[in-house]
């Protein structure tokens, strides 16, 4: 071969080594420069992205020999870059045993513990944990305040003072007025003055419809974005005079609300009695009579759905009364934990029952002090949606 050819083979084997060292090296620099970029710019695993994306990965050198490994196969179109993970949820229930006249019964945990048995869609479940609650109260004071009657909106305004001043310094509350429209006087604060003031500012009513179904709507949307157990005290004509909304989806709106308990509060009873008594012969009268009965109606099924309790006071001197109760409710009660038989969260109305049975499955008998049998209710909410949620 001749010399000039070997010096020109020997030349361009000595530019080409260089260059492929370069390029090597250029090869091995670039991961970890992404993956710098990445740690930058990428949330951490806790986040939810893969941790081997998000720090340096070591990769042993390839023989030259070997073929690069193929492509990886493209993922189908539509496909989520996530796993998904479904827990079955656990049901929560409060419940009060109650005598006829209200007042609540106290029982050991023990007891508890052993007697309350609860059924869903008529099925016994299995529960978990059954705990005596002392928890604060987390409530909005829904007041009804329109040009109807200065006898309605006395007695609203007098209950709502009387809720104020039981309430305690833990206790958190939210007051929203109505007629029309619904307003918020003075969001969630344990402030009793400040509770108290925002009250003292309705003087004078500005219209005289009192839409209840849209503001309770508006409430209970609310109130479904706050964790935990709430209350909903609603002091009220009942009656619903100009709502977008009918019954049939405010009470749809009810039991898509789970850990909200309503107590009702119907107002002007005494007024009502009054007028039916001078000019219950005149149908016109008796008519609007009926609006106040089916109103009457639709604030006892409030509180019935929820495992609440609905006031009918005549007198003024009942106020003080009832809301020592709705305190008491409120604070001692009955959490009954359970994890459902049935776990598809098909958004389906279950039925719940709470009972307190003895031996061989029979009612439980509770005794007085004189051994005579006490008569009793068990208070709890009717059902509960099982609607599927995705954190």
């Amino acid at each position: 071969m001749p010399v000039a050819v070997i010096v020109w083979l020997a030349t361009a084997f000595l530019i080409a080594v260089p260059g492929r060292a370069q390029s090597s090296s250029t090869g091995q620099s670039a991961p970890q420069s992404q993956s710098n970029q990445g740690q930058q710019g990428q949330a951490p695993a806790e986040a939810g992205g893969p941790e081997s994306e998000s720090n340096p990965i070591a990769v042993p050198k390839k023989k030259d020999s070997e073929e690069p490994p193929p492509p990886p196969r493209p993922k189908p179109a539509g496909t989520p870059e996530f796993s998904l993970h479904v827990d079955v949820p656990v049901v929560t229930v409060n419940a009060r045993v109650l005598q006829k006249d209200g007042r609540p019964i106290a029982l050991s945990l023990e007891d508890a513990k052993a007697h309350f048995k609860i059924f869903e869609d008529g099925v016994p479940q299995q529960i978990q944990s059954v705990t005596v609650s002392k928890a604060p109260i987390t409530a909005v004071l829904l007041v009804e305040f329109a040009a109807t009657s200065y006898r309605f909106m006395y007695d609203a305004l007098n209950a709502s003072y009387m809720f104020a001043s039981n309430l305690q310094p833990q206790d958190w509350v939210a007051v929203v007025e109505f007629d029309l429209k619904d307003h918020i006087l003075v969001d969630f604060t344990q402030d009793k003055q400040a509770v108290l003031g925002a009250l003292n500012t309705l003087r004078a009513p500005g219209f005289s419809e009192t839409d209840i179904f849209d503001a309770m709507y508006d409430t209970l949307d609310r109130l479904d974005r706050l964790p935990g157990r709430k209350e909903l005290v609603v002091v009220a004509s009942g009656r619903d005079t100009f709502s977008k909304l009918t019954l049939d989806q405010i009470l749809k709106k009810v039991k898509l609300t789970p850990n909200v308990t309503i107590y009702t509060i119907s107002t002007g009873e005494a007024m009502r009695e009054a007028i039916d008594a001078r000019y219950g012969n005149n149908p016109n009268v008796s008519m609007a009579m009926m609006d106040y009965v089916q109103a009457d109606n639709q604030m006892k099924t409030f509180a019935r759905m929820t495992g609440g309790q609905w006031y009918k006071p005549r007198l003024e001197g009942e106020f003080p009364e009832i809301f020592r109760q709705i305190a008491s409710s409120i604070r001692d009660q009955y959490t009954i934990v359970y994890k459902p038989t049935n776990t598809k969260q098909d958004g389906t109305y279950r039925k719940l029952r709470v009972e307190l049975l003895g031996p061989n499955d029979q009612p439980l008998q509770i005794k007085d002090q004189k051994n005579h049998d006490v008569k009793y209710q068990i208070v709890a909410r009717e059902g509960y949606t099982a609607k599927h949620e995705v954190e």
